[in-house]
């Protein structure tokens, strides 16, 4: 068992040092995050499963607190209402349970960030390209497993892993990087 565990923890190592590739893209997009909520947006932020939890996380940090005492900042997450999530998979199908509420919340000064390590959850996509018509700023969170940009989303993250375990541990990790970055920035107003 102690030699799983290792295992496990350097699989983690592994794939948390493969985000170096990505100082850039997470640069730019903390970036986008910060302009947004100086300019009085909001993030809207949606997965499924593990990555309906971190987006929670991420709301919670944001209008709480990560580190600093500060003002809240406006962030949402899609996935907690569970009124609207039964009745729009209900009336609609499970596919438009994010772009209901993005077409309801979203404004063109706002920031839809979505979250799917496969890069393939339907409903995510469908919220952000909804999002990018309504003139929102679009981000993924996802895996190399993603493999082209067809929705034209403005700001793409990619783990390089395809363990979904994997996956998710390095998207916490980018999520708290960003969450400091924007509490550095955002803290003191």
């Amino acid at each position: 068992m102690k030699e799983k565990i290792n295992s496990l923890i350097n699989s983690c190592i592994d794939t948390q040092k493969t985000l170096f590739d990505n100082t850039k893209q997470i640069s730019e997009l903390t970036e986008a995050m910060i302009n947004c909520l100086k300019n009085k947006g909001k993030i809207i932020c949606f997965g499924n499963g593990g990555s309906s939890a971190d987006t929670q996380h991420f709301a919670a940090e944001l209008v709480g607190r990560f580190k600093k005492q500060r003002k809240a900042l406006a962030c949402i997450a899609l996935n907690t209402n569970t009124s609207i999530i039964t009745a729009v998979s209900n009336d609609y199908g499970y596919d438009e349970v994010f772009s209901r509420q993005i077409e309801a919340l979203g404004e063109n000064k706002d920031l839809a960030l979505g979250i799917s390590t496969s890069g393939t959850s339907k409903n995510v996509l469908k919220a952000l390209t909804l999002a990018k018509e309504k003139g929102l700023k679009t981000a993924l969170l996802t895996s190399t497993r993603l493999k082209n940009n067809d929705l034209g989303i403005d700001h793409i993250i990619k783990v390089d892993s395809a363990d979904t375990p994997r996956i998710q541990e390095a998207h916490i990790l980018l999520l708290h990087i960003i969450c400091e970055l924007i509490e550095d920035s955002c803290g003191n107003e």
